[in-house]
This record gives structure tokens, C-alpha cells and sequence, in this order.
């Protein structure tokens, strides 16, 4: 798994932005293309929150499928990348995003067992806790209609501040 975080954190505000960018926008901030990009769309963002649209959990071909199931677990890559997302919308303009990679996930809630059986689409939210130049701390919470399916927190470790192999 891995996530973009603007470099620069919290530290400037970002205007409340009310958005519809698509998947190809999307795809245009992370590092995953085809069906590993597996957001549709951002409904919301702001300095610390970004909301969005799923529907590729229920594709029977899903790339992170294993033997015809789609397990909830799976849905902290639908949250990493959201994280992705909002790191490259926030970034300072002509920065762009700094890709990173999921270091942690902790005090994860599965609410159910399966996501391709969910009906509806999928809402991933995710709100940045903290940030700094190596990174970033992030709840997550994903929902289908009313329901919490997952949630749970995750660092990201900026790739530019990771340790250096010796």
C-alpha cells in the first residue's frame, strides 16, 4: 500500500473545497492506475478531511480478490489511497504530492467480514490527525449507506524521510 501526503502538513489552510473530481483525477495524484485505482470520485475535501465514492469493491475481477471474496481488510487500501488523494490536493501548488507508504495501521474495527457483498457504494472517509515533513497520522472510517464497515488509524512515512537501506 501506499499514500501521498502534501509536504507541507498542516501548516497552510486549505480552503473547504466541494469538488467532483473523477477517477481520472484521481488517478492523476496517486500511484495506481487500471483497477488498482479503485476510488470513482472525491465529494469533499478541506485541509484535514477528504470524502469518497467507491463501487469497485463489488467488480467480480477486483484486483486484491482472493478466491471469488473481497475481504473488509481490503478496505484500508480504498483509506490509503483517499489519504493519497488528499495529501496530493493539499500539497503547495507546484509541489505536487510526495509519495510515501503506509508505515501502520492500529485500533482497526472491522464491522463486517466481506466487502464485495456490500450493495451499495462505498464512502471513504479520511481526516489527517497530524502531519509534518516525514509524514502523517490519519483516521479513516469507511461506510456503506448507514453503516461503518471499517475504521481505523494509519501512519504514513513520506518516502523522501524513510530510512535508507544500509
Amino acid at each position: 500500500m501506499s499514500a501521498l501526503i502534501g509536504k507541507h502538513g498542516v501548516t497552510g489552510k486549505t480552503p473547504i473545497r466541494q469538488t467532483g473530481i473523477g477517477k481520472i483525477g484521481i488517478a492523476a495524484l496517486i500511484p495506481h492506475t487500471g483497477a488498482m485505482c479503485l476510488l470513482d470520485e472525491v465529494r469533499f475535501w478541506d485541509h484535514s478531511t477528504i470524502v469518497c465514492v467507491a463501487s469497485s469493491h463489488r467488480a467480480a475481477d477486483h484486483p486484491l480478490a482472493s478466491g471469488g471474496r473481497l475481504d473488509v481488510v481490503c478496505g484500508i487500501e480504498y483509506a490509503a489511497q483517499a489519504m493519497a488523494v488528499h495529501g496530493g490536493l493539499t500539497s503547495s501548488a507546484g509541489e505536487g504530492p510526495t509519495p510515501g507508504y503506509l508505515a501502520s495501521v492500529r485500533q482497526v474495527i472491522c464491522h463486517t467480514g466481506r466487502l464485495d457483498l456490500l450493495p451499495d457504494d462505498l464512502e471513504v472517509t479520511a481526516t489527517r490527525l497530524t502531519a509534518d515533513r516525514a509524514g502523517a497520522v490519519y483516521s479513516f472510517v469507511l461506510r456503506c449507506g448507514t453503516a461503518t464497515i471499517l475504521e481505523g488509524r494509519a501512519a504514513v512515512v513520506l518516502a523522501a524521510h524513510a530510512a535508507s537501506p544500509a
